[in-house]
């Protein structure tokens, strides 16, 4: 805990408060002593950062959760696009076993929501 306050240059109250209140996770060790990854000096300077913009400790939990959740939110598109990818590898298998490599023959067997879907995720990706 000492170290990360000297790190971020805060005191070890701050650290500590920061802690109960949840805006930053530590582990515990055998002998219960915190252990703070890495990830968390950037946050605490963040925290600090926003508390000079005159964010309350709420509205900064609250912009911290956001962001998590919406990490979480990327991470199971970037799932879902993977198994999206193996899906069309698959099939793509298939369609080559089969001797129906035309694209003009896939594109009209495919829906107009499955192009579109498609095109999105290409642009998300790009």
């Amino acid at each position: 805990m000492g170290e990360l306050a000297e790190l971020a240059n805060v005191t070890k109250r701050t650290v500590d408060y920061y802690t109960q209140i949840g805006l930053l996770k530590a582990e515990r060790s055998s002998s219960n002593y915190r252990y703070y990854n890495m990830d968390m000096i950037s946050r605490l300077q963040y925290i600090e950062e926003l508390k000079k913009d005159h964010l309350t400790l709420d509205d900064i939990k609250v912009k911290l959760k956001t962001q998590a959740d919406e990490s979480l939110e990327l991470e199971e598109l970037k799932e879902k696009i993977k198994a999206l990818e193996q899906d069309v590898s698959a099939i793509a298998s298939l369609l080559k076993e089969k001797g129906l490599q035309d694209p003009q023959f896939i594109k009209k067997h495919l829906s107009h929501e499955s192009i579109t879907l498609i095109q999105s995720l290409l642009l998300l990706l790009s």
